[in-house]
């Protein structure tokens, strides 16, 4: 066969222009991506602990719309596969911030157990060397200018109607009036300095603890006690009485935004509630069958009892619990290489939740590491031991620590050039949250729940999440009460009253975000239902893993195509 020259010609130069179309959109699209992970919106260095005003919010969504507008423009059919997902996440994330201006969010910086002051104990860290030691000290000294930007805020939502209901407010006393201390040494805030780097000079020792007594005297006791003269005397008399976001201007429609962020799909409040009455009946039969399995005499509610009050099960000491949760941490530890290609080099710490906010607290949270000197950590709450079960133990660990959240989040911040900057620090619950739920799942393949006792553990986790989709449409979209949650989490599940209660408030507290979990983990499990089925005995769950892990945190709808792709690659090896 011949082949005319002109018509070489004419497929080079098609080929070449289809080339250099490719390339300008890629050009355009890391174009703007810089120039998102480029804008500071404020000065970093006056605002150590960030900008929180009305104007600043409002300039971010004028910011994010003209974006917005610059991202319609490109071509994605000419971006590879990554950079498909790096602009859908983009709009993605760029679409959150002018949501949040556009529902005034801003104007309720509280959570029942985090925002505002009780985000203050995050940036309290071990210091590596003399340079952290100043950014911790310019934090300290930059809370009255924090404060001073909430409390506005805070007052502009009351007189708008937008403030978080009086319910929640139950023991909130702790989180201001624990800090509220007459010797500087004694604040939670000064204990980084009692123990210093050992680089420093001694002038330099002796100048940083008098800075540090000095800050604290002056710049965080006075401003907790601000804090409580605020709670008290302005925000706990004018705070709601109703507990559903629906209640607020335009609550209805922020909680259908509120839940299309959080599970990234497009879900409504009956929809998922349905999924959580189905997934409730489903593990309440599986709990069932271990209370038979262990020949406990006596009904549901009885076993439930039993767990809730038998000694055998709480540790006896703070000390203890830690030990265990240690313990647990190495033995999943050594089943990792069996399940993952791929481990994170950032290490991770088992250490207690603060005293500052343990008694709000959850019953167990991953803190992602701030910078390269320092590791993540795995909290757990030791406070009211009787409240801390042991037999959910192991599925608290694998959820928070590995495989969880720090071996999810340390690999999303380790690929490097492989993703854009912003994306390698980007979280979005119903995949974070949905992994940590999946990795309670794959604990028991990993042969970490030992007795019947820590299977029911898992199985009263797992009731928790599903417990969520019910607890949180109920009150949000459907009218419910306190109380009813509170009844519909202790007849359904094993945890403690005081975990309940502390539960109940938080979702109260942060509409949708606590249906993300049990969403994302369905579909996790969906698609490696799909995988195994379509592949027969080419699945490889390590694969299966490096796919679901491999882009770092994406949207649901991203996660299933990519779990497709690697199907449809699947069988045609297999061919």
């Amino acid at each position: 066969m011949k082949f005319s020259p002109f018509l070489v010609l004419l497929t080079i130069l098609f080929l070449n222009t289809d080339f250099s179309i490719a390339q300008n959109t890629s050009a355009k699209l890391t174009e703007i991506i810089t120039g998102v992970q480029d804008h500071k919106g404020y000065d970093k260095e006056e605002f150590p602990l960030g900008l929180f005003t009305e104007e600043f919010y409002r300039r971010e969504s004028v910011f994010a719309l003209e974006t917005l507008k610059e991202l319609e423009t490109i071509q994605k059919k000419e971006l590879s596969q990554t950079e498909q997902i790096s602009l859908k996440l983009l709009k993605f994330k760029l679409q959150e911030t002018v949501d949040f201006y556009k529902y005034e969010a801003y104007l309720n910086p509280l959570l029942s157990d985090v925002g505002f002051h009780l985000s203050l104990p995050y940036q309290v860290r071990d210091l590596a060397n003399y340079g952290q030691v100043k950014a911790y000290l310019n934090k300290l000294n930059a809370i009255p200018v924090y404060v001073d930007q909430h409390l506005a805020l805070l007052r502009e939502g009351i007189e708008k109607g937008i403030t978080q209901p009086k319910v929640i407010f139950k023991g909130y006393e702790t989180t201001y009036n624990d800090q509220i201390v007459k010797n500087a040494k004694e604040s939670y805030y000064y204990s980084p300095f009692k123990n210093l780097p050992t680089g420093l000079s001694l002038e330099q020792r002796d100048s940083v603890l008098q800075a540090a007594e000095t800050a604290i005297d002056k710049n965080v006791v006075p401003q907790f006690k601000r804090i409580k003269k605020f709670f008290e005397t302005e925000y706990l008399t004018k705070a709601r009485n109703s507990i559903g976001v629906s209640e607020i201007p335009n609550g209805r429609e922020y909680y259908q935004n509120r839940l299309n962020y959080y599970t990234t799909l497009n879900l409504t409040a009956e929809e998922i509630h349905q999924i959580g009455l189905e997934e409730v009946a489903r593990i309440n039969a599986e709990m069932k069958k271990i209370i038979a399995e262990v020949n406990f005499e006596g009904s549901f509610d009885e076993f439930i009892a039993f767990l809730r009050t038998d000694d055998q099960f709480y540790a006896t000491s703070a000390e203890n619990l830690l030990k265990e949760a240690r313990n647990i941490s190495k033995k999943i530890d050594a089943q990792l290489p069996k399940f993952f290609k791929k481990l994170p080099r950032k290490p991770y710490g088992v250490a207690p939740v603060p005293d500052a906010i343990a008694p709000k607290y959850t019953t167990g949270r991953y803190i992602s590491a701030q910078d390269d000197t320092q590791p993540g950590y795995y909290w757990v709450n030791t406070y009211d031991l009787p409240s801390r079960p042991l037999y959910v133990l192991p599925s608290l660990t694998a959820h928070e620590a590995v495989p969880g959240h720090h071996l999810q989040i340390s690999l999303n911040g380790e690929l490097g050039d492989s993703i854009p900057e912003f994306r390698r620090n980007f979280y979005l619950s119903a995949y974070g949250e949905g992994w940590g739920l999946y990795s309670e799942f794959l604990a028991e393949e990993m042969g970490l729940y030992t007795t019947p006792y820590e299977m029911f553990g898992k199985l009263t986790y797992e009731q928790w999440r599903a417990c969520r989709l019910v607890v949180d449409t109920g009150i949000h979209a459907l009218g419910w009460t306190k109380e009813q949650a509170v009844d519909f989490l202790r007849i359904n599940t094993a945890l403690s009253f005081h975990e309940i209660n502390t539960e109940v408030d938080r979702y109260i507290s942060w509409p949708g975000q606590a249906v993300s979990y049990k969403i994302g983990e369905l579909k996790i499990r969906e698609l490696r239902e799909k995988a195994e089925k379509e592949l027969g005995e080419n699945f490889d769950i390590r694969d299966f893993h490096e796919v679901i892990l491999s882009q770092g945190t994406v949207t649901l709808t991203i996660m299933e195509e990519l779990v497709n792709n690697y199907i449809e690659k699947g069988k045609n090896i297999q061919q």
